[in-house]
């Protein structure tokens, strides 16, 4: 009976790791995709105006679209950062404490990165409401303004979501996580040192004589 109970645990704990993974690869290609779009539709688009203004006018849009551009890119990268630890941090002082200190922190950090992360979203989404509930309209476009706000309210519930994780990875795992996708970096350099030792194959290296 233990048994079974013992290999149903397995089975779960595998499929919520799978779940977990696929997650993440779609949030991942969603992220890499939007920043990628925003960012060449950014360029292209001011490339554009200026040519425009010089030959004849400016595009009247062109300011609204690199708006929506400009929130897609920061709310967005503010979830693409927080999964690949990209954003700011104390490095060089979690360096210097203990790995226990450092893991305290780390799950400090993480909780509260969350709970902030997850409040400025409700705030935007609350926003992006009132917004809708006025009908405000863009001066160029006439479009709902609502519209360009729903980056803010993704882009934040996803980096609340990054920081969870991170949280989470740190309960689970021994080692230190500085997000989902990202071990701490800082490793000690006797560590290295082996690491490089081992990766090289001695018996393969000939040394040549100089004539």
């Amino acid at each position: 009976m233990s048994e079974n109970n013992t290999t149903k645990n397995t089975s779960r704990g595998d499929r919520w790791k799978r779940i977990g993974r696929t997650a993440s690869l779609i949030v991942d290609k969603f992220e890499v995709w939007v920043l990628l779009i925003s960012t060449a539709g950014l360029a292209v688009l001011l490339i554009a105006n200026v040519i425009a203004r010089n030959v004849y006018r400016s595009i009247h849009f062109a300011e609204e679209i690199a708006k929506l551009f400009i929130i897609l890119i920061t709310f967005i990268g503010t979830s693409y950062a927080a999964r690949k630890a990209r954003h700011i941090r104390m490095g060089a002082l979690l360096e210097a404490l203990p790995v226990k200190v450092e893991k305290v922190l780390i799950l400090i950090i993480s909780a509260v990165s969350a709970a902030v992360m997850f409040y400025l979203a409700v705030i935007a989404f609350n926003y992006m409401v009132d917004l809708q509930s006025r009908g405000t309209l863009t001066p160029s476009l006439r479009a709902p303004y609502w519209l360009f706000i729903i980056p803010a309210p993704i882009g934040l519930f996803l980096a609340a979501f990054q920081f969870a994780r991170t949280f989470i990875k740190n309960i689970v795992e021994k080692e230190v996580w500085l997000s989902p996708e990202q071990q701490d970096e800082y490793e000690d350099e006797e560590i290295m040192l082996e690491n490089a030792m081992a990766s090289i194959d001695l018996d393969k290296i000939e040394l040549k004589e100089t004539e």
